[in-house]
């Protein structure tokens, strides 16, 4: 049995972990920890079995624990687990100098750790001090249906706040290129002040864009910023500022390579 530690509760854990157990074809019972409203959702759940985050690892004596994103949890609270299981890490960049002080002084350790995009040279140097083997991974989704809308999709699971923002920076981005087209927001709920004309949709995976779709609005989290990746042409970020996420490097490092 695979548990997999996801504290957080939104959905990029837990689409992260469900790429993660596509692109590795996993077959083996898999136990999710985490609090997030969105892992018992059948949408998203691969057939996983979810309990608390803060169920212990005695109980559930897996075999594997996957940790996902913060090497020792999402406030420093995971020390090394106990002997006998396999542990392995899926990296993603972090504001590395603002997790740092949350690192427990005996931080776990890792059979393997696979980096899913660039992180940074500390970040990194820190990995390969406390893993046995660094990797890079490409992660893959489950197939899925297009989504079958015509003109712009925004792409946000909230707050409501950013996802006015990205609808504003929508329109404005239309009204600078002399375009009108239909916007369709992809969103788990609907956002309070929604501008009227704009439809919204409660999809998941919101993805991939089928032809009607001309344009791409996101934030620059890692989700999106991997997923929209084949339709880069069509694909723009927004980032948001984030306590240990840093979505500005990262739309940074995708607009210098795509030029």
């Amino acid at each position: 049995m695979i548990a997999c530690y996801a504290a957080g509760g939104g959905l990029g854990h837990l689409t992260r972990l469900r790429a993660f157990l596509h692109t590795l074809a996993v077959d083996d019972e898999v136990v999710v920890l985490s609090d997030s409203p969105f892992a018992a959702d059948p949408r998203v759940s691969s057939g996983w079995t979810v309990r608390p985050a803060s169920t212990g690892l005695a109980a559930l004596a897996p075999d594997e624990l996957v940790v996902d994103a913060f090497p020792a949890g999402l406030r420093g609270e995971l020390t090394r687990p106990p002997s006998g299981i396999r542990v392995t890490h899926l990296a993603r960049l972090l504001r590395w100098d603002a997790y740092l002080p949350l690192l427990p002084g005996d931080p776990p350790r890792f059979d393997r750790t696979f980096l899913l995009e660039p992180v940074g040279p500390a970040h990194e140097a820190h990995l390969r001090a406390v893993s046995a083997e660094v990797m890079p991974l490409a992660l893959t989704d489950p197939p899925s249906e297009p989504l079958d809308v015509r003109g712009w999709l925004v792409v946000h699971s909230g707050p409501d706040a950013e996802t006015l923002e990205l609808l504003a920076y929508a329109r404005d981005m239309a009204a600078m290129e002399g375009e009108d087209p239909p916007l369709t927001l992809v969103s788990p709920h609907r956002p309070d002040g929604l501008p009227s004309g704009v439809v919204h949709l409660d999809a998941y995976p919101a993805g991939p864009p089928g032809p009607g779709v001309e344009r791409i609005v996101t934030a620059a989290g890692f989700n999106a910023v991997r997923q929209y990746a084949p339709w880069r042409d069509r694909h723009r970020m927004l980032p948001f500022p984030r306590t240990l996420d840093d979505q500005f490097a990262r739309a940074a490092r995708v607009r210098s390579t795509s030029r």
